[in-house]
């Protein structure tokens, strides 16, 4: 009876560390977290949630009928490359803001149409790509130069 006991308890001790294990493995951290946008107006608090896996990249924002304010999506690619976004299946007009691997702001791509199939190009090679409500970007008075801080960015005074 007593041995029966110990083994259902490892039993469960393994199920219960194989549920942790794959809830970190599966969601790569893809819920919310909280950045900051730096602008010559100030810091700005945005929670965003994290598109860093091929598959969240893919499905971004589409199909939501609505954004709170100071909310967004943090893409994250990986590498520094030139990415080309678009707005299909994508319900609300975005702010896209093009960043490198330190966070600073090179292209803003302001009120994206929705559902629109244009291509949106990042002009520079980037790594990041925060979406926001359409008009976000200007009411935070964002200009290129301006900088996103999150844990997974590279600290601006690192090369």
């Amino acid at each position: 009876m007593i041995a029966s006991i110990r083994r259902n308890k490892a039993v469960l001790a393994i199920i219960l560390l194989l549920a942790v294990t794959s809830y970190f493995v599966f969601t790569s951290g893809s819920s919310g977290s909280n950045a900051t946008l730096v602008t010559a107006s100030g810091r700005h608090p945005i929670a965003v949630e994290l598109a860093d896996t091929p598959e969240a990249r893919e499905i971004g924002l589409m199909n939501r009928d609505r954004m709170a304010k100071d909310s967004g999506m943090l893409f994250d690619f990986d590498e520094t490359r030139e990415v080309t976004m678009w707005m299909k299946n994508t319900l609300i007009p975005l702010d896209m803001l093009f960043m490198d691997h330190n966070g600073r702001v090179l292209r803003i791509a302001a009120n994206a149409q929705p559902l629109s199939l244009s291509l949106i190009p990042s002009g520079a090679p980037v790594q990041y790509v925060l979406e926001l409500n359409g008009g976000a970007a200007a009411t935070y008075g964002t200009k290129v130069g301006d900088r996103l801080e999150h844990p997974i960015i590279t600290n601006p005074n690192t090369p």
